[in-house]
Parts: structure tokens; C-alpha cells; sequence
């Protein structure tokens, strides 16, 4: 069985983006997500990958999207949340990177097993949030840093408890 993990950095008021961009520049953070995901499959909303613009290298990258006729090269495709975790059923880890309308549709579904959420201790004006977690969730670990640029953040794991 596959460990489907949610990667996601959110301000101190659960923001993600705005305009599809990241509104805070944290090279620790963007290091991290590539530490973690490269070498697995990275299941990601239309809108997410158009604003990266291009497949993730070293990276199995699947795109969910409703449109029967979306393409992009080195990319594969999935109608739904649940038709990309059955393409990814042979892989030991695979990870949901956003946007906000994915993980709240992982979530609402119960298909995430793991959380690694960046908490970045700042507010910014985001457009798209990620949901608050439930008590279904325990925090499993958190490191604590300052960014380079005294932006104080942590790395949290969280895991959904067994039914």
C-alpha cells in the first residue's frame, strides 16, 4: 500500500498562495520539498503545475485535471484524486503537492495517511488556504528554524491516526 503523503507550506493563517505564486521566499523550505519528493511520484492540480511551468525533474509527475483533452509533456494525467493514487499504487511513497482545492478534496476523503507542512510563523495575503486539520491527526514532529532572512519557521509531521 502506497503512503500518500500531503507537502505543504502554509503562513500563520493556513495561506498557501496567491495568484498561484508563493507569496514568501523560504530556500530552506523549497530544499526540503525537494529533498523529500525527488525520486517519488508528485500528484499535483492543473493550476500547481502551470504555475511551476514544467514536470518536476527526478519526479513522477501526475496532474489532476477534469479536462479529458489537457496535455503537457513529461506529465501524466488523472480525472480525479482517486484515478492518480491508482496510477501510483505500485510506489512505496507518493506525494500530493496542491493546490488548495487537492488537498482539501485528499483530506475531505480520507486518502492522505501523513501531512509534512512547513509552518512559516508569518501571515502574508494569500488567495488560497489550506484546511484546518482535524483531531483525526497527531503531530508526530516539529524542527524549529530561522531562515536566512529571519523568517521564523518549522517543519511539522503529522499522521492520521488509525480508524
Amino acid at each position: 500500500m502506497t503512503l500518500l503523503t500531503i507537502v505543504v507550506a502554509t503562513d500563520a493563517q493556513r495561506g498557501i498562495g496567491i495568484n498561484n505564486t508563493l507569496p514568501w521566499k523560504l530556500p530552506e523550505d523549497m530544499a526540503h520539498f525537494k529533498r523529500l519528493t525527488t525520486g517519488h511520484p508528485v500528484i499535483m492540480g492543473r493550476k500547481t503545475y502551470e504555475s511551476i511551468g514544467r514536470p518536476l525533474p527526478n519526479r513522477r509527475n501526475i496532474v489532476v485535471t477534469r479536462s479529458a483533452e489537457w496535455r503537457a509533456d513529461g506529465v501524466e494525467t488523472a480525472q480525479s484524486l482517486e484515478q492518480a493514487r491508482a496510477l501510483v499504487q505500485d510506489a512505496e511513497e507518493a506525494f500530493i503537492i496542491g493546490g488548495a482545492q487537492i488537498y482539501a478534496e485528499a483530506l475531505a476523503a480520507g486518502l492522505a495517511d501523513q501531512v509534512i507542512q512547513t509552518e512559516i510563523g508569518r501571515a502574508f495575503q494569500c488567495d488560497a488556504h489550506f484546511p484546518p486539520l482535524g483531531a483525526e491527526w497527531q503531530e508526530l514532529e516539529r524542527q524549529q528554524y530561522t531562515s536566512a532572512n529571519g523568517l521564523p519557521y518549522a517543519f511539522v509531521t503529522l499522521r492520521r491516526r488509525p480508524q
